[in-house]
């Protein structure tokens, strides 16, 4: 959705300054938040890209005025409230006031380093043929979602050249909406700095961008 996490491009908010690798948390009850949200999102009953979704759903003022840590936690409690494991007055006071409905697994601690390294691999088998190939140029859809998606609006409506081809994934745009995996593929798509950012830009520049199939257009 062309909400307040897509900032690729916007003017007004300053230079992005990195931060360094740690402290890894900046408050006391962010590890939990954290925590937390691995915890809940081992139980099946939503996937990544509806936590995505989840976080990209608040509303912009609140949005941009979080940390990160916020975001994960109010996308956290909405995510709860939304399949009525938690109730108004529980996030309010910050504990369970009642026992909650049973979830569909359960993390032991016990299994977390192992769940972990494993990851939740994208990737998926199939023998649909890929729509393009290496070197070929494609052209960005000018598309606006309302739910999830990974194509950055900057990008929308740009040509740029396919340079890796990453195999099937699954699609987060269906994904994050409840409408299963919809695996599709996957490539690394290149665009020219000028492409993007028009006339003054750096003719060097190169920005790569990961783009599921139905985000592209032959040319």
């Amino acid at each position: 959705m062309n909400g307040a996490q897509d900032l690729g491009g916007m003017m007004g908010f300053g230079a992005v300054v990195p931060e360094p690798v740690k402290p890894l948390f900046h408050a006391d009850w962010e590890p939990r938040a954290f925590a937390l949200t691995l915890a809940m999102g081992a139980t099946g009953e939503w996937n990544i890209d509806m936590s995505r979704r989840a976080r990209e759903s608040m509303e912009p003022g609140r949005y941009l005025t979080s940390s990160y840590y916020q975001i994960w936690l109010s996308a956290l409690e909405r995510l709860l409230a939304e399949r009525d494991l938690v109730g108004a007055d529980e996030i309010a006071a910050g504990r369970s006031l009642r026992p909650s409905r049973p979830v569909k697994r359960v993390l032991a601690a016990g299994d977390v380093a192992a769940m972990l390294a494993r990851g939740g691999p994208s990737e998926r088998e199939s023998d649909m043929p890929a729509g393009f190939a290496v070197g070929d140029r494609v052209r960005a859809r000018n598309m606006h979602p309302t739910g999830h998606t990974r194509i950055p609006r900057y990008c929308r409506g740009r040509v740029g050249v396919i340079e890796a081809v990453h195999g099937v994934h699954v699609f987060p745009d269906a994904s994050s909406a409840g409408d299963g995996e919809q695996p599709t593929w996957l490539y690394g798509v290149v665009f020219d700095g000028p492409e993007l950012w028009g006339e003054g830009t750096d003719p060097s520049l190169k920005v790569r961008i990961d783009l599921w199939e139905p985000y592209l257009e032959a040319l």
